[in-house]
């Protein structure tokens, strides 16, 4: 076990972990903000954006589900304004084609209505379509009434973290590849990261690590009253005769007694349209597939009493979206509903996201943003859907948040380092 030095020099005034969209974008504000502040970004794979940045739906989301006055409704749509923004001065590719939500029978008609009118109270200028209104408008598509939200379009997340990234560098900031942090600890007047690179020292610490979240918040002795449990989101690609199938993004009605949105069609930046995703219980933090299995995962899940919880209160979808994800029939009667032209040869493979929900020891998910602080470092424990639509506000929340608690008025190139033995390793 090594020792810290009892007299060197710290690497960096602030190191971040985690080279996501939140990460990057965090670094970025803070150097803006702080002028001359060493920071160090270290980043496990060999590119930014290589997980949850890189395997979302690539939507900027309006903020159309999310209750008024939390975190995501705030940062949603502040973050959706800063993200057409930032994406026009940096050339980044976006197109704001609009939302429909559509209403397919009289339940989600009933609930449909109650979206409007969160719509409204948020501020996003819906638009409610009648039937004829909605066949007007996309005519491959069926429905009995439709809310239409223009604010949401869509992007190239893995490209605009790129371009927060030149910002980032241009303002000084080191930012490293390929430097897994396999153990983190915090002492009297600092924190450390051990890579296979060696170790790197810093004053502070901000943890932006996605699906290790957690594992990130134990070293540093945070409150974990939760857990990371991974869902993986899968998606199929339309062949090439259906690019033009809808003009604009088509969500259905969301159930509120599930976790999560449902099967939608997904104009992408790219020209092609996507299905998906469903939410499935992955086998290992990064599972993209079903054979990707890793026991210490499943052993950290089967042993939180909050895992079980949850399965007990959303046991019964959980078993039905597992069999839509291995009955492929199932999965394409879920798009017929608002979609009925689509055949299961439509169906082509895409890529899989595996997305990081916090579950707490009651088995209640989390779905606000969870950021928890140790005495040397500030963690973000859950950052839900919208996070690659907020990464520009949820940096700069971040960023507030960490000069209210942590000194920056001083830097660190000389202050010496106690003497630790010692660290909580993943």
């Amino acid at each position: 076990m090594n020792n810290v030095p009892a007299q060197c020099e710290y690497d960096a005034d602030v190191l971040i972990i985690g080279g996501g969209i939140v990460g990057v974008s965090t670094a970025m504000q803070l150097t803006e903000r702080h002028p001359g502040l060493r920071v160090l970004l270290l980043e496990k794979e060999p590119t930014l954006a290589a997980h949850q940045t890189g395997h979302n739906s690539g939507v900027v989301h309006a903020g159309v589900y999310y209750a008024l006055g939390s975190l995501k409704a705030e940062f949603c749509r502040r973050g959706a304004a800063a993200t057409y923004d930032f994406a026009r001065r940096h050339d980044v590719p976006i197109e704001r084609c609009g939302k429909l939500i559509v209403a397919t029978n009289d339940i989600e008609l009933e609930r449909l209505g109650a979206l409007y009118g969160r719509c409204q109270q948020n501020q996003l200028e819906p638009q409610w379509l009648g039937q004829d209104e909605l066949t007007e408008l996309e005519p491959r598509i069926v429905g009995r009434a439709a809310v239409r939200v223009g604010m949401s379009g869509i992007t190239d997340y893995p490209a605009l973290t790129q371009a927060m990234a030149r910002v980032a560098r241009q303002q000084g900031v080191d930012i490293r590849l390929g430097e897994p942090v396999k153990a983190m600890f915090e002492h009297r007047t600092g924190v450390g990261a051990e890579t296979p690179s060696g170790l790197f020292r810093a004053k502070y610490a901000i943890v932006c690590a996605g699906l290790m979240a957690d594992h990130f918040a134990r070293m540093c002795k945070v409150e974990l009253d939760f857990r990371i449990i991974p869902f993986r989101g899968e998606y199929y690609r339309l062949p090439a005769s259906k690019n033009d199938i809808v003009k604009h993004l088509i969500y259905p009605v969301p159930d509120p007694n599930l976790p999560f949105l449902g099967v939608h069609l997904t104009r992408m930046i790219g020209g092609y349209v996507t299905v998906g995703p469903n939410a499935v219980l992955a086998l290992a933090r990064e599972g993209y597939r079903w054979r990707d299995v890793r026991w210490s995962d499943l052993s950290e899940m089967l042993e939180f009493g909050g895992f079980w919880k949850m399965l007990k209160k959303n046991g019964g979808s959980g078993l039905t979206e597992a069999r839509n994800s291995l009955w492929k029939r199932g999965y394409l009667q879920l798009c017929q509903k608002y979609c009925p032209e689509l055949t299961l040869s439509d169906l082509q493979p895409h890529p899989a996201g595996v997305r990081a929900q916090a579950v707490m020891a009651d088995g209640s998910l989390v779905h606000d943003f969870l950021i928890r602080r140790s005495q040397h470092s500030l963690h973000v424990c859950n950052a839900p859907s919208p996070a690659a639509t907020a990464a520009l506000p949820i940096g700069a929340y971040l960023v507030e948040e960490f000069g209210k608690h942590f000194d920056l008025s001083a830097r660190t190139r000389s202050e010496p380092h106690d003497e630790v033995d010692g660290r909580t390793t993943e």
